[in-house]
Protein backbone atom coordinates (compact mmCIF):
# COMPACT_ATOMS: atom_id res chain seq x y z
CA UNK A 1 0.00 0.00 0.00
CA UNK A 2 1.98 3.54 -1.41
CA UNK A 3 1.16 6.36 1.38
CA UNK A 4 1.96 9.92 -0.79
CA UNK A 5 1.00 13.31 0.69
CA UNK A 6 0.34 15.95 -2.24
CA UNK A 7 0.19 19.53 -1.74
CA UNK A 8 -1.17 21.90 -4.46
CA UNK A 9 -0.01 25.67 -5.26
CA UNK A 10 -2.19 27.70 -7.62
CA UNK A 11 -1.75 30.64 -10.54
CA UNK A 12 -4.92 32.51 -9.12
CA UNK A 13 -8.74 31.75 -7.32
CA UNK A 14 -9.39 29.45 -9.67
CA UNK A 15 -9.66 25.92 -8.44
CA UNK A 16 -8.17 24.50 -11.74
CA UNK A 17 -4.89 27.04 -12.03
CA UNK A 18 -2.83 24.81 -10.56
CA UNK A 19 0.98 26.11 -11.18
CA UNK A 20 2.93 23.44 -8.98
CA UNK A 21 2.31 19.92 -6.84
CA UNK A 22 5.07 18.68 -4.58
CA UNK A 23 4.75 14.83 -3.62
CA UNK A 24 6.38 13.07 -0.80
CA UNK A 25 6.37 9.13 -0.49
CA UNK A 26 5.95 7.28 3.21
CA UNK A 27 7.80 3.98 3.38
CA UNK A 28 8.26 2.46 6.70
CA UNK A 29 7.28 5.43 8.86
CA UNK A 30 9.71 7.81 6.76
CA UNK A 31 10.00 10.34 4.12
CA UNK A 32 11.23 8.25 0.91
CA UNK A 33 10.76 10.54 -2.02
CA UNK A 34 10.16 14.24 -2.46
CA UNK A 35 9.08 15.93 -5.63
CA UNK A 36 7.69 18.91 -7.27
CA UNK A 37 7.02 19.71 -10.60
CA UNK A 38 6.36 23.19 -12.02
CA UNK A 39 2.81 23.14 -13.96
CA UNK A 40 1.46 25.31 -16.69
CA UNK A 41 -1.95 26.58 -16.12
CA UNK A 42 -4.30 26.13 -19.60
CA UNK A 43 -5.45 29.60 -18.74
CA UNK A 44 -1.63 31.63 -17.81
CA UNK A 45 -3.50 34.19 -15.60
CA UNK A 46 -1.59 34.75 -12.53
CA UNK A 47 -2.95 36.53 -9.38
CA UNK A 48 -0.51 39.00 -7.51
CA UNK A 49 -2.22 37.61 -3.91
CA UNK A 50 -1.21 34.17 -5.52
CA UNK A 51 2.37 34.94 -6.60
CA UNK A 52 3.18 37.15 -3.32
CA UNK A 53 2.04 33.90 -1.47
CA UNK A 54 4.00 31.53 -3.36
CA UNK A 55 6.39 33.15 -5.32
CA UNK A 56 5.80 31.71 -8.99
CA UNK A 57 5.49 33.70 -11.49
CA UNK A 58 4.24 33.35 -15.05
CA UNK A 59 7.75 33.04 -16.72
CA UNK A 60 8.89 30.23 -14.06
CA UNK A 61 6.23 27.97 -15.83
CA UNK A 62 5.92 28.83 -19.49
CA UNK A 63 8.06 25.91 -20.57
CA UNK A 64 6.32 23.28 -18.00
CA UNK A 65 4.05 20.27 -18.85
CA UNK A 66 0.18 21.30 -18.80
CA UNK A 67 -1.58 19.64 -15.64
CA UNK A 68 -2.30 16.00 -17.60
CA UNK A 69 1.37 15.73 -18.68
CA UNK A 70 2.80 16.76 -15.00
CA UNK A 71 0.59 14.17 -13.21
CA UNK A 72 0.62 11.11 -15.99
CA UNK A 73 4.37 11.26 -14.80
CA UNK A 74 2.44 9.56 -11.54
CA UNK A 75 0.05 7.36 -12.53
CA UNK A 76 1.13 4.32 -11.58
CA UNK A 77 2.21 5.53 -8.27
CA UNK A 78 -1.21 7.09 -7.22
CA UNK A 79 -3.27 3.80 -8.32
CA UNK A 80 -4.93 2.64 -5.35
CA UNK A 81 -2.24 4.73 -3.19
CA UNK A 82 -3.88 6.25 0.11
CA UNK A 83 -3.15 10.17 -0.23
CA UNK A 84 -2.79 12.32 1.80
CA UNK A 85 -3.02 16.40 2.07
CA UNK A 86 -2.94 19.57 4.62
CA UNK A 87 -6.26 20.38 4.18
CA UNK A 88 -7.62 17.98 1.92
CA UNK A 89 -10.55 19.64 0.34
CA UNK A 90 -8.71 22.14 -1.39
CA UNK A 91 -6.01 20.26 -2.61
CA UNK A 92 -8.46 17.45 -3.76
CA UNK A 93 -10.42 20.58 -5.21
CA UNK A 94 -7.65 21.40 -7.17
CA UNK A 95 -7.14 18.40 -8.62
CA UNK A 96 -10.53 17.63 -9.38
CA UNK A 97 -11.05 20.91 -10.80
CA UNK A 98 -7.93 20.70 -12.93
CA UNK A 99 -9.28 17.13 -14.11
CA UNK A 100 -12.74 18.37 -15.11
CA UNK A 101 -10.97 21.19 -17.27
CA UNK A 102 -9.17 18.46 -19.15
CA UNK A 103 -11.74 16.38 -19.15
CA UNK A 104 -10.21 13.92 -18.08
CA UNK A 105 -11.37 10.29 -15.62
CA UNK A 106 -10.58 10.94 -11.62
CA UNK A 107 -8.49 8.29 -10.68
CA UNK A 108 -9.55 5.90 -7.67
CA UNK A 109 -7.61 6.98 -4.53
CA UNK A 110 -8.33 7.02 -0.87
CA UNK A 111 -7.73 10.06 0.48
CA UNK A 112 -6.84 11.67 4.40
CA UNK A 113 -6.85 15.33 5.99
CA UNK A 114 -4.13 15.66 8.10
CA UNK A 115 -5.61 19.17 9.16
CA UNK A 116 -8.29 17.15 10.82
CA UNK A 117 -6.38 14.23 12.14
CA UNK A 118 -3.94 17.13 13.86
CA UNK A 119 -7.26 18.82 15.35
CA UNK A 120 -8.50 15.28 16.62
CA UNK A 121 -4.97 14.22 18.40
CA UNK A 122 -3.55 17.50 19.24
CA UNK A 123 -6.69 19.69 20.11
CA UNK A 124 -4.12 21.86 22.11
CA UNK A 125 -2.57 23.16 19.85
CA UNK A 126 -3.97 26.93 19.00
CA UNK A 127 -4.12 26.47 15.20
CA UNK A 128 -3.29 23.47 12.91
CA UNK A 129 -2.29 25.24 10.05
CA UNK A 130 1.18 23.73 8.42
CA UNK A 131 3.39 26.44 9.70
CA UNK A 132 2.69 25.50 13.01
CA UNK A 133 2.55 22.07 13.01
CA UNK A 134 6.18 22.08 11.54
CA UNK A 135 6.78 24.11 15.04
CA UNK A 136 5.38 21.40 16.89
CA UNK A 137 7.53 18.87 15.63
CA UNK A 138 10.54 20.86 15.00
CA UNK A 139 10.78 20.91 11.51
CA UNK A 140 12.15 24.10 9.40
CA UNK A 141 10.59 24.82 5.98
CA UNK A 142 9.83 27.26 3.07
CA UNK A 143 6.08 27.39 3.77
CA UNK A 144 4.11 27.78 0.45
CA UNK A 145 6.75 25.43 -2.03
CA UNK A 146 4.62 22.48 -2.97
CA UNK A 147 6.98 20.03 -2.23
CA UNK A 148 8.50 21.62 0.86
CA UNK A 149 4.95 21.60 2.28
CA UNK A 150 4.02 17.55 1.37
CA UNK A 151 7.29 16.64 3.12
CA UNK A 152 5.71 18.21 6.35
CA UNK A 153 2.34 17.07 5.49
CA UNK A 154 4.15 13.58 5.69
CA UNK A 155 6.00 13.92 8.27
CA UNK A 156 3.22 15.31 10.56
CA UNK A 157 1.34 12.44 9.55
CA UNK A 158 4.16 10.00 10.64
CA UNK A 159 4.21 11.92 14.18
CA UNK A 160 0.08 11.55 14.50
CA UNK A 161 0.46 7.74 13.69
CA UNK A 162 3.41 7.37 16.27
CA UNK A 163 1.74 9.21 18.57
CA UNK A 164 -1.25 6.74 18.16
CA UNK A 165 0.92 4.30 18.37
CA UNK A 166 -0.50 2.33 15.20
CA UNK A 167 1.70 1.35 12.85
CA UNK A 168 0.48 2.98 9.38
CA UNK A 169 -1.15 6.25 8.57
CA UNK A 170 -4.09 4.25 7.19
CA UNK A 171 -4.79 2.99 10.48
CA UNK A 172 -5.09 6.87 11.62
CA UNK A 173 -8.78 6.91 10.23
CA UNK A 174 -10.15 3.97 12.76
CA UNK A 175 -8.82 5.22 15.70
CA UNK A 176 -9.95 9.08 15.49
CA UNK A 177 -13.56 8.55 13.24
CA UNK A 178 -12.04 9.72 10.81
CA UNK A 179 -14.15 8.95 7.33
CA UNK A 180 -11.39 8.31 4.63
CA UNK A 181 -12.19 10.53 1.46
CA UNK A 182 -12.13 8.72 -2.26
CA UNK A 183 -11.60 9.61 -5.60
CA UNK A 184 -13.40 7.36 -8.21
CA UNK A 185 -14.29 7.23 -11.80
CA UNK A 186 -17.76 8.97 -11.32
CA UNK A 187 -17.03 11.66 -8.98
CA UNK A 188 -15.87 11.66 -5.14
CA UNK A 189 -16.28 11.47 -1.18
CA UNK A 190 -15.07 13.39 1.40
CA UNK A 191 -12.93 12.93 4.16
CA UNK A 192 -14.38 14.07 7.46
CA UNK A 193 -14.69 13.78 10.72
CA UNK A 194 -16.24 14.40 14.35
CA UNK A 195 -14.28 16.70 16.31
CA UNK A 196 -16.63 17.08 19.32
Amino acid sequence: MKTIAIDFETANEQRGSACSVGLAWIEDGEVVRVEERLIRPKDMRFSSFNIAVHGIRPEHVEDAGEFPEVMDEFADDFRGATMIAHNAAFDFSVWRACLDLYRQHYPELSYLCSVKMAQKVWPHLGSHKLNVLAQHLGLRFAHHNAAEDAAVCAKAAIAITRSLGVAHVRDVPSMIGMKIGQLFAGGYAPCTIRLK
